[in-house]
């Protein structure tokens, strides 16, 4: 119960990422402000929370309108007490080469993916900073660093996400602030996602790479809420990727242009009458899993020795003791 009595709020809260970040908060004791626009999936979310003994308030909101989050976490502070935690989950994506996809999805996108994590961190400051406490948390992605072709649009906030949070963690730095602004950028997930996104692909839309349940990440997340740190990456991919990048991005340039088409596609055609959730919810109570539970993995190595540093590095120093010992010994 590590959250008991606190107050979290959760954007994108009704599905997906969102859906199992409240899942593990309301585990862990915590009362939870849920903003999504999906009213089915809220109550969903709300009624999960009271299983588990805690307070929830869902209020439908559509966090690229500031006026909105604020509006809700007035509400919240009022009904549910002051706000401790704030993540910034909610996104939106559009999958298809940038030559096809007309501008105003790629505005939604951004105003969403992006502009909606900087409302949410205005909102939280707007009452940390006089108290001097709080976390806020922004969700961001392997592909904060590394862009990949058919998702311009969703690379595009994620990079912004990124240079948003460079600039104003030095900022509450520079007023010895002790409210905590953390990023942590996740790896591909099976979460609902891929079967909402509006889509200009020919095949069902799918991860890229190694798939994580979205309960990895959602552990993550409650991690660095509990102990805060500047960044968390989330699986090894993500490591993988943003190191890449920054030793040959020219190399994977190429390589994810030979790769990166198919590799973000099923082999199943899409259904012709697919619907999307780009301006609107899907209705329905989606849960936080997608499609691809038999191909996705429940835990990540390197997640738990980030987040087991002790117990990691004493395993290093004692196989480090034992290699030593079996060589003096042959000698």
């Amino acid at each position: 119960m590590e959250f008991k009595g606190k107050v979290v709020v959760v954007t994108g809260a009704s599905a997906g990422l969102g859906r199992a970040i409240v899942r593990e908060f309301a585990r862990q004791g915590a009362n939870l402000g849920l903003l999504a626009r999906g009213k089915d999936g809220l109550e969903g979310a709300k009624k999960e929370v009271e299983d588990f003994g805690g307070k929830a308030l869902a209020i439908p909101t559509d966090v690229s309108q500031p006026d909105q989050v604020e509006a809700a976490a007035d509400q919240i502070e009022r009904e549910l007490g002051p706000i401790d935690i704030w993540v910034n989950n909610a996104m939106i994506s559009v999958f298809g080469p940038f030559k096809k996809l007309e501008m105003k999805d790629f505005k939604q996108v951004t105003e969403v993916t992006y502009l909606g994590q900087v409302y949410g961190t205005q909102s939280a400051l707007k009452r940390m900073l006089p108290r001097d406490r709080g976390n806020v948390i922004l969700v961001g992605s392997a592909l904060a660093y590394r862009g990949i072709p058919l998702q311009s649009a969703y690379c595009g906030a994620k990079h912004g996400i990124q240079g948003f949070f460079d600039s104003l963690r030095a900022e509450l730095l520079h007023d010895k602030s002790k409210v905590n602004l953390s990023m942590v950028q996740l790896p591909a997930m099976n979460t609902t996602q891929f079967g909402f996104v509006k889509s200009y692909l020919p095949n069902k839309p799918q991860p890229m790479g190694t798939i994580y349940q979205p309960e990895v990440a959602a552990q993550a997340i409650a991690y660095i809420a509990k102990n805060p740190r500047r960044e968390m990456r989330v699986g090894y991919p993500t490591v993988e990727s943003i190191i890449g990048n920054k030793i040959a991005p020219g190399l994977l340039d190429k390589f994810l242009g030979s790769t990166g088409y198919e590799g973000q596609q099923t082999d199943e055609p899409k259904d012709p009458d697919r619907k999307n959730n780009l301006y609107e919810p899907l209705p329905g109570d989606h849960g936080a899993h997608g499609t691809f539970d038999t191909n996705s993995w429940s835990f990540s190595p390197e997640t738990w020795a980030t987040t087991h540093k002790l117990a990691t590095w004493g395993t290093l120093i004692s196989l480090a003791a034992v290699t030593i010992g079996l060589i003096v010994s042959r000698k």
